[in-house]
Parts: C-alpha cells; sequence; structure tokens
C-alpha cells in the first residue's frame, strides 16, 4: 500500500472556534515522506513551518495546539487531523493565514468533503503504520487513556458529564469505532464539538470560544439541546470525543495499528498517552503495509505488514 497525498490544491474560509479571527486554510499536495505540514502564511518564511507531530504539541487545554522552536504556532488542529486520518492521506501542507484552523460547522465533515473534491493520489513510496506492542496506559485522577496491541484500528470510549440531557442518553456515553474510511465519514466524521451554556461566559474570559456559535458547536443548556435540528446521532458527544482522539492520535505521525481506550480523557491525557508511548521504544514499531485490499473498510490497520 501507497502513501498518498492531495491531487489538487483547494481552500476555504472560516472562524476560529477560540479566537473568533477569521481565516483562509488552503491545502496543498505534499511529496512522499513529508508529512502533514503547517505553514503561517502570515508570519515570515522562516519561522512558518510547524510539523504535525507529537513532540510539536504546545498546549492542550480544549483543543490540540502545535508549534515550532520560533514561537509560531497554530491551533485547534484536531479535527482537520482527523480527517487527514479518515481519508488515510498521509502528506500535505496546510497553509493557513492565520493562529488558528476554521471551525467550519465544529465537526470534520466539511474537512473531509474537501479532501474529496481536491482528490487524491497515490505515491512511489510504501505507506508505514506504528504497531504497538505491549499496552501503555496513562491515567490522570478518573481519566483514563490506554494503547493495547491489537490486529487493527479500534477505539473504546466512554465519557460521562453532569449536564447530558436524558434524551441523549444521560450523563453517561460508550462508543467502539472499528474501521476506515466509509465508518469514519459515516459514523464519527459529521459528530460536532459541544459545550455547555453555563459555561461560555467563563471559557470566553480565558481566551477560549470566542467564535464559538450555534453554527460550529452543539451547546447544552440544562436539559435541552440549543442548537435547531438537534443532534446529529443519540451519542454525538462521545463520536465526537472520538474523533477528537483520531485526529491527536494521527500525530504520531503514521495511522496506528493499536487499540485504543479512553473513559474521560481529551487532548492532554491523549497527548500524554503518545509522549509515554514514544518514551518507551520497546512498546512499538514501524511497519510497512504490503497490501491495500481493505482500504475502503480498513485503511487505518495493515492487512499483512513486515518490519520496515
Amino acid at each position: 500500500m501507497l502513501q498518498r497525498t492531495l491531487k489538487n490544491r483547494i481552500s476555504c474560509t472560516g472562524v476560529g472556534l477560540h479566537t473568533g479571527v477569521s481565516v483562509s486554510l488552503t491545502l496543498h499536495p505534499a511529496p512522499a515522506d513529508t508529512g502533514i505540514v503547517f505553514l503561517r502564511s502570515d508570519v515570515a518564511n522562516g519561522i512558518a513551518r510547524v510539523q504535525a507531530r507529537w513532540d510539536r504539541v504546545c498546549a492542550s487545554t480544549l483543543c490540540t495546539t502545535i508549534g515550532n522552536e520560533f514561537g509560531t504556532s497554530v491551533m485547534t488542529i484536531e479535527h482537520l487531523m482527523a480527517a487527514f486520518a479518515g481519508c488515510g492521506i498521509d502528506n500535505a501542507f496546510v497553509e493557513v493565514n492565520g493562529p488558528e484552523v476554521p471551525a467550519m460547522d465544529g465537526s470534520a465533515h466539511p474537512l473531509v468533503l474537501l479532501m474529496e473534491c481536491a482528490g487524491t493520489v497515490a505515491q512511489e513510496s510504501p505507506r508505514r503504520v506504528l504497531r504497538v506492542l505491549h499496552p501503555v496506559e496513562v491515567v490522570d485522577g478518573d481519566r483514563m487513556a490506554a494503547l493495547r496491541p491489537a490486529h487493527e484500528f479500534r477505539i473504546d470510549f466512554e465519557i460521562d458529564f453532569d449536564h447530558l440531557p436524558a434524551s441523549t442518553h444521560g450523563v453517561h456515553q460508550r462508543r467502539s469505532f472499528r474501521g476506515g474510511e466509509r465508518s469514519f465519514r459515516a459514523e464519527i466524521s459529521r459528530a460536532r464539538t459541544f459545550g455547555f451554556a453555563h459555561e461560555v461566559d467563563a471559557m470566553r474570559a480565558n481566551g477560549f470560544a470566542r467564535g464559538g456559535s450555534l453554527d460550529n458547536a452543539v451547546v447544552v443548556d440544562g436539559d435541552k439541546i440549543l442548537n435547531q435540528g438537534g443532534l446529529r446521532y443519540d451519542d454525538e458527544f462521545v463520536r465526537h470525543k472520538i474523533l477528537d482522539c483520531i485526529g491527536d492520535l494521527y500525530l504520531a505521525g503514521t495511522p496506528m495499528v493499536a487499540h485504543v481506550v479512553g473513559l474521560r480523557s481529551g487532548h492532554a491525557v491523549t497527548h500524554r498517552l503518545l509522549r509515554a508511548l514514544f518514551a518507551d521504544k520497546s512498546a512499538w514499531r514501524y511497519e510497512a503495509v504490503v497490501s491495500d485490499i481493505l482500504r475502503e473498510t480498513t485503511p487505518l490497520a495493515p492487512v499483512v505488514a513486515v518490519s520496515a
């Protein structure tokens, strides 16, 4: 199975969820073995490049922010990274003219559509995956995230919130995700970010959610969903947590072959998990994917793999 990039350049505009700043986003094809690279077009060329990698994460409060050694950063990259993962895109340049990726509708779906419109092409280099060889776990109070050996990419996620409406299965939601491009599009990509009405003022006072609205987030007020049309799925909240997790894990630089477990975890715990994984070289290895027979159903896992 070969690496993939975009066939054509494509652009969109939107508002940053947290900054409220209007920003243009352009996705460009990139050579094999480039990975995902962000380019800030509003700063000097010499300091504009930020590689989308786990060791470039510089903040993880309410979103994922990556930065370089010059202080250039890009925030709220997780939905775009999830779209790259879900569409099987290994290499791309992401040009943004501001500090944050546009929120679009609060999900990865518009970004998936953008990539579909651009098209994808196979490249000459083989695709690699990162296989987890033994369990790695991070615990932070009542939150936990773990990576376990598996033969595919799989996520089991549970959340508990005091304020979820009873109509959405109450305060507890649990979901498993096992699949590839088609499953990601149908089950995960349309799940939107969410927040609670009573927390909005405090978030904005702390510099977050300044671009948030009912157009780009699900807002819960007591036992009500304020968005016209309600939820896209009864368990949209946990599905969105899975979306975030997929995007954050793609900062490993390659797809993973692992069983991912999340319990009330978020960006910060996931990034601690990646750091713990890469700190233990015996816990993982890279493998080259040598078959794409199941690309349409399980592109995030190899069918047959050999040591790279």
